[in-house]
């Protein structure tokens, strides 16, 4: 992912922008995109600053409240399947792949075999 740009040029464009200069003008000037000067005023016309927002971060996982009720219907039920599980869940309302479950399902540390003779 690369950097955003200094806070210097964003405050640079953003007193061109308001000394009355077009984005257009200014975009050329600076040598940047247009969408970055439209996209700078906006933030400094919303919050005053024109710091860029937090980039990257790492997302929720959407499965880790329903923990519980995975685990209890893997040993409830001793042919469940990730595509039958999956199932169960947009049934409560979550909306998930079954590649999200399988992912879940090895990091918390959890599997089932539907033949309990297989090692």
């Amino acid at each position: 992912m690369t950097r955003p740009y200094s806070n210097d040029l964003r405050e640079r464009v953003i007193a061109a922008v308001v000394d009355g200069q077009s984005c257009r003008v200014v975009a050329e000037r600076f040598n940047i995109a247009i969408s970055s000067v439209v996209k700078w005023s906006q933030r400094y016309r919303a919050t005053g600053s024109v710091s860029p927002g937090k980039m990257g971060g790492h997302r929720r996982r959407v499965l880790e409240p329903h923990r519980a009720f995975i685990v209890e219907q893997i040993e409830q039920t001793s042919h469940l399947t990730l595509h039958r599980l999956k199932d169960e869940l947009a049934a409560r309302g979550v909306s998930v792949s079954h590649n999200a479950i399988w992912q879940f399902m090895r990091r918390e540390g959890l599997s089932f075999k539907k033949n309990a003779v297989r090692p």
